[in-house]
């Protein structure tokens, strides 16, 4: 990227990859990469060549999210760097051959975009989730998006938390992109969902295709959800999870969690408050993939980022 006036500008995003089957039981990626990857048609746009891959197809072929490790955690440098080898876990191999083809991550030959499509069953919604609050180029695109589908709502979560961040598949592009639409149960296609993340996609490949063909997207200014703490369950000394979501919780993705609302309730009906200083924005309220890693939810604070003027960088 560089500064040219009061516009950041970027190169021609020439190579785009659009990853489904991350988690293997996460149907509407998987569905709509294997729909895509069978006819190219819906993503194809001028000016980039846009690839459909499945990340990890033995979870997919058994519809689990993994094999024996979360993919979507695998791309630190020690994973990639290490020797492949048959005692690797698959997902670890998997990783360096992802980095192989669409990386290395961090070079100057990785893909310029991915999109990594996920489900929750969390009641988010549609969400974009987004790695950096100085890279222009996504808060451009997300800002195109969001006015692109309305009334209908996108939010948008970004991590860069320094606790919290982890070494997600999309990591290895450039302008990496998280795609979360729920709520639907895993192994589940739900026919809304497909929808919203095919709409979603689209706009997001439209966008690119206008950067490439030279249209200048003025200052614009983006709200996000910024990623705050993650929460666990109320556990008992053997580590075994005593209260539940509270049921005034459950559900309320994005909604406002003040000092003194109900966060858990009890198995014998105690309700466990928060007991914050001040107001967050909770999200992944609930998710079934999250108990494994002893997460109930997140918490987010709102705020509003200002993205600059961007424009191509002429060949």
């Amino acid at each position: 990227m560089s500064s040219r006036g009061n516009a950041s500008c970027f190169p021609q995003a020439e190579r785009v990859a659009i990853f489904g089957g991350t988690h293997g039981n996460e149907m509407s990626g998987v569905t709509l990469v294997n729909m895509w990857i069978k006819n190219r048609a819906e993503i194809e746009r001028s000016g980039v060549a846009v690839r459909a891959f499945i990340t990890n197809p033995r979870a997919v072929e058994k519809c689990s999210r993994y094999i024996d490790t979360d993919l979507n955690r695998a791309f630190t440098p020690e994973n990639l760097s290490t020797p492949s080898g048959d005692g690797l876990p698959y997902e670890v191999q998997r990783a360096k051959e992802v980095n192989q083809i669409f990386g290395p991550k961090g070079s100057p030959d990785a893909y310029d975009v991915i999109f990594d499509l996920h489900n929750t069953t969390s009641n988010m919604g549609s969400t974009l989730i987004l790695e950096s609050s100085t890279d222009y180029f996504n808060l451009q695109m997300v800002h195109y998006i969001k006015k692109a589908i309305a009334p209908e709502s996108c939010m948008v979560l970004l991590n860069e938390h320094p606790n919290l961040k982890y070494a997600t598949t999309r990591s290895v592009a450039k302008h990496p992109v998280g795609l979360e639409v729920g709520p639907q149960p895993q192994g589940v296609l739900r026919s809304n969902i497909f929808e919203s993340m095919r709409a979603i996609m689209k706009h997001a490949l439209d966008f690119i295709e206008l950067f490439n063909s030279g249209v200048e997207f003025p200052a614009c200014s983006v709200e996000v959800f910024r990623v705050h703490e993650r929460v666990d369950y109320p556990r008992d000394t053997n580590g075994n999870i005593t209260a539940m979501v509270h049921p005034h919780l459950q559900d309320c993705d994005w909604e406002p969690l003040n000092p003194g609302d109900p966060m858990f309730q009890t198995f014998d009906g105690r309700t466990i408050p928060y007991e914050g200083a001040s107001p967050v924005y909770p999200t992944f309220i609930n998710e079934a993939a999250y108990y494994e890693k002893q997460q109930a939810f997140i918490t987010t604070r709102r705020e509003t980022l200002a993205a600059n003027a961007i424009r191509k960088i002429p060949k």
